[in-house]
C-alpha cells in the first residue's frame, strides 16, 4: 500500500501539471482567435469596394466635349463621378455609361460625372457626340481628353487601362470610381458591382457626409 501510495503521488503531481498547461495554452489561443480579436475589420456600408482614406487625389485639367477647360480641382466640395471610357469600345463602355445615367435618373442631387477618354486617337468630336447620344448622357456628364502625354499621367494616377492594352484588358479593368469631397478616392466598382441602384446607394452616402 505505501508503494502504491508513493507512485500514485507524482503520477497525481504530472496529470495537474499538464492540466495547467494546457488551460494556459488555451486559454492564449482563445486571446488571440479571429472570432475573439477587437480588431476586426467593419464593414463599409458601401456597396463598391470601399479604398482607405488617404491624400486627395491627382488632380488634372482637360478639355471637355465643347473644348473648355475642366479641373478636378473645380469641383472640390462635391462627390465626384470618374471612369475611364471610349467611344468606339463597345458594348463594356455602353453598358458602363448606361448605368451611370441610370444613377443620375435615381438621383436628386446628381453628382459630376467625369468620363476620361482612354483613347484620344478614336474619340473625335463626332465619335464622342454619337457615343453620348447613344447612352443619353448628352449634357449630363463632361467627357473629357487632352494630349496623349497629359492623358498618361492620369491614366497612371489612377490605375487606368487605355484602350492600347487591347480590348480585353481595356475590358476586364473597366470600373467607376467615387471621390468624396476632399478629392479623395473612397469607392471601386468593377462591371460585376456596377448597377444604378449601388452607384446611387454610395454616392448618396458619400454626399451624406
Amino acid at each position: 500500500m505505501r508503494r502504491r501510495s508513493g507512485i500514485a503521488l507524482p503520477l497525481l503531481a504530472v496529470v495537474l501539471l499538464v492540466a495547467l498547461i494546457l488551460a494556459v495554452t488555451l486559454g492564449r489561443t482563445t486571446q488571440h482567435s479571429p472570432s475573439a480579436s477587437s480588431n476586426q475589420p467593419v464593414a463599409s456600408g458601401f456597396d463598391g469596394a470601399a479604398l482607405a482614406v488617404g491624400a486627395p487625389g491627382h488632380d488634372f485639367t482637360l478639355t471637355d466635349q465643347h473644348g473648355r477647360p475642366v479641373s478636378l480641382s473645380g469641383y472640390r466640395g462635391q462627390v465626384v463621378l470618374i471612369t475611364f471610357l471610349y467611344s468606339t469600345c463597345g458594348a463594356s463602355c455602353i453598358v458602363i455609361a448606361q448605368q451611370i445615367r441610370g444613377a443620375l435618373d435615381e438621383l436628386p442631387h446628381p453628382a459630376p460625372v467625369l468620363i476620361i477618354s482612354a483613347d484620344p486617337a478614336a474619340d473625335s468630336p463626332a465619335r464622342v457626340r454619337r457615343f453620348l447620344d447613344e447612352v443619353s448622357l448628352t449634357d449630363r456628364v463632361e467627357y473629357l481628353s487632352g494630349a496623349l502625354p497629359r492623358l498618361r499621367s492620369v491614366w497612371r494616377a489612377y490605375r487606368a487601362t487605355p484602350a492600347s492594352a487591347g480590348r480585353a484588358a481595356f475590358d476586364r479593368s473597366a470600373s467607376v470610381m467615387l471621390l468624396d469631397g476632399h478629392g479623395s478616392e473612397r469607392v471601386l466598382f468593377g462591371q460585376e458591382q456596377l448597377t444604378p441602384e449601388s452607384l446611387t446607394h454610395d454616392i448618396r452616402k458619400l454626399q451624406a457626409g
